[in-house]
């Protein structure tokens, strides 16, 4: 499946590279990165994970971009779809999410890549509902999921943690003009 490359006015959302594995590595090794999260991970476990990214292009024709931000060329994280099989709160099992470097918060490159990621997600896609999941403390990527359209759904037990659901339908995105 050919892996769609979208720009933004920020930032390049792309196919993973060969050269993506050491930053995506690092970036998954902070602590506060992965505070809400699994925690840090180790750099074999950024190298499956980005293999795995790359089968859902394939299989599923979404899943998550490397993203760089286009002024400096540099890689930042990713942003995108993901399918969640063991997802337990209805029929809709795609989330938007993100994950980006440290250095990078705080500056809406997380809202901008997730507006694109449900634009292509609706248009593209032809999806009927996208969703989002966080732990409750992480203020930060609710706070994205809101500024996209998203509304709160719902708490629920997913991979053993206690989290909120976030989401929004076609026709509500649509409506909003995004």
């Amino acid at each position: 499946m050919f892996m769609r490359e979208i720009e933004t006015a920020r930032l390049r959302v792309r196919t993973w590279r060969e050269d993506d594995l050491a930053p995506y590595a690092r970036i998954c090794a902070d602590p506060e990165v992965m505070r809400c999260l699994s925690g840090p991970m180790t750099r074999e476990h950024s190298e499956q994970q980005i293999s795995k990214f790359v089968r859902y292009w394939e299989e599923r024709g979404f899943g998550l971009w490397a993203v760089e931000e286009k002024s400096s060329g540099a890689f930042i994280g990713f942003i995108g779809l993901l399918y969640h099989e063991d997802w337990s709160e209805g029929k809709h099992r795609i989330e938007v999410g993100w994950r980006l470097a440290r250095p990078f918060w705080g500056r809406g490159l997380a809202t901008e890549g997730a507006m694109a990621s449900l634009r292509y997600g609706f248009e593209e896609v032809g999806l009927d509902r996208i969703i989002s999941i966080a732990v409750p403390e992480n203020l930060a990527s609710r706070r994205v999921m809101e500024k996209v359209g998203m509304t709160l759904r719902g708490e629920t037990r997913f991979k053993g943690s206690d989290v909120v659901w976030y989401a929004v339908e076609r026709q509500v995105w649509e409506a909003s003009g995004a």
